[in-house]
């Protein structure tokens, strides 16, 4: 390492990375997880994916076109949309529609974090800068897919588990929205810890990767810092706007125009 910038990774240094995965995969074998093929098999699709991920990048910061960067962040929603729904006990019919949901509450809330840091915060020029925006977009719907993920099965685990009380609420003339409300807040709740627990250790028990990759290329630490507190501001914005998008409009998927409670079985298309 030196003052100029970071240490160069051959393939060597990766062969010796890949024994920390082989080593978890050992541990697993040896306490018989049942993990040992998952972290296996998940080596190898990080792996590979990260490598195509380097080459497409490489092509957009070269073209560094508005429509390209922008047809490279619909995907990475479309991705972390149905990828926040994927154990989500719902019925194949209604699955469709909390992947919509997600989806649409992810770019909604990821979309408006961005366009505040790009508008507001950090002056980018041009403001489709690929070598910014995609970086930090990564970062904004990693984390609001992890809090629309959390939102929803909490949401539909709470109604599940509060079924009666629910039942009966609404048979006091309650309303829907004030029937689920007790849901609706731990469902927020849960989603919102990440983000918060986050902001409570960042410097001191984590030291964030956008930080850490910062000071190993050289830039001035207090200039990282910076940097490190726009993004957990903005992870935990995002996480915020996503999850309550979500679980308001998730929330009402679980009851009929009658304001009744639909059926919430699983089984059926």
């Amino acid at each position: 390492m030196t003052g100029s910038g970071p240490v160069d990774i051959g393939a060597p240094s990766l062969v010796l990375a890949a024994a920390m995965i082989a080593l978890a995969a050992a541990l697993s074998a040896w306490q018989e997880l049942g993990l040992t093929r998952t972290i296996v098999i998940g080596g190898l699709r990080a792996t590979l994916q990260l490598l195509i991920v380097a080459q497409l990048l490489q092509w957009i910061f070269l073209s560094n076109r508005a429509y390209v960067v922008l047809a490279m962040l619909l995907v990475m929603v479309l991705v972390a949309g149905f990828t926040a729904v994927g154990r989500i006990k719902e019925a194949r019919a209604r699955r469709r529609i909390v992947a919509l949901i997600s989806t649409v509450s992810i770019l909604l809330g990821s979309g408006a974090t961005l366009a505040y840091v790009d508008l507001c915060i950090i002056p980018i020029s041009p403001w489709y800068d690929a070598r910014y925006l995609i970086p930090l977009f990564g970062m904004i719907v990693a984390n609001a897919m992890n809090a629309a993920a959390l939102a929803a099965e909490r949401l539909r685990s709470e109604i599940v588990a509060q079924e009666a009380e629910i039942e009966a609420r609404l048979a006091l003339g309650a309303s829907s929205a004030q029937a689920c409300a007790s849901a609706v807040r731990k469902a927020l709740a849960a989603a919102m810890i990440p983000a918060v627990n986050a902001l409570t250790v960042v410097g001191i028990v984590s030291l964030p990767g956008m930080m850490t990759g910062q000071i190993l290329a050289g830039a001035d630490p207090t200039l990282a810092v910076r940097y490190q507190i726009i993004v957990v501001f903005m992870l935990t914005c995002a996480s915020a706007l996503t999850a309550t998008l979500l679980v308001f409009w998730y929330r009402r998927q679980f009851f009929t125009d009658a304001e009744q409670l639909r059926y919430l079985g699983t089984s059926g298309p």
